[in-house]
């Protein structure tokens, strides 16, 4: 028999305590680097140039009439 347990560790408190903050700091990263890819995105407007003339043909020629305004 394994006699050789203990409560600290890696498969025991420790490791579940390891994995826990690990999945959190994660967690916290991706909410942090979404939070800022929406800001950045809400920020850049863009306004369209001569709509009448668009043809939906393919998505280049709806490409041509975006305007960056910064």
């Amino acid at each position: 028999m394994n006699e050789n347990r203990g409560v600290f560790v890696l498969d025991g408190i420790t490791g579940m305590l390891i994995a826990t903050v690990l999945l959190l700091s994660i967690l916290v990263g991706l909410t942090i680097w979404g939070i800022n890819v929406q800001n950045a995105s809400a920020t850049n407007f863009y306004e369209i140039k001569d709509e009448s003339s668009i043809r939906m043909f393919d998505t280049e020629s709806a490409k041509k009439h975006l305007v960056d305004v910064k």
